[in-house]
């Protein structure tokens, strides 16, 4: 594990321990979470998660406040572009 910035990567990866936290945490298994993130090995998955689970309670607040900034992104981008957003949501509709 790399720390880069605020956030941990895999070594020699640009796949970041927060990807992999939000799959296990969603309930996928160390299998499909290799299958979403194929440039990792089921090995580097299962490290990941005994990191995370290590330092669950660092990591636990470092993914809030992620989570929390990712939707502050999301509501800016959505009020300066709400032709687009309404688009994409209508589209969503018609693939489900």
């Amino acid at each position: 594990m790399e720390k880069r910035g605020e956030g941990y990567y895999f070594a020699g990866s640009s796949v970041s321990l927060e990807s992999v936290v939000f799959e296990f945490l969603k309930g996928e298994s160390p299998e499909s979470i290799v299958e979403a993130f194929p440039s990792l090995s089921l090995e580097q998955v299962y490290g990941g998660i005994t990191f995370y689970l290590a330092h669950r309670v660092d990591l636990d607040a470092y993914l809030r406040t992620s989570k929390e900034s990712c939707e502050e992104l999301s509501r800016i981008a959505r009020q300066s572009s709400p032709l687009l957003y309404k688009k994409l949501d209508a589209a969503k509709k018609t693939i489900v």
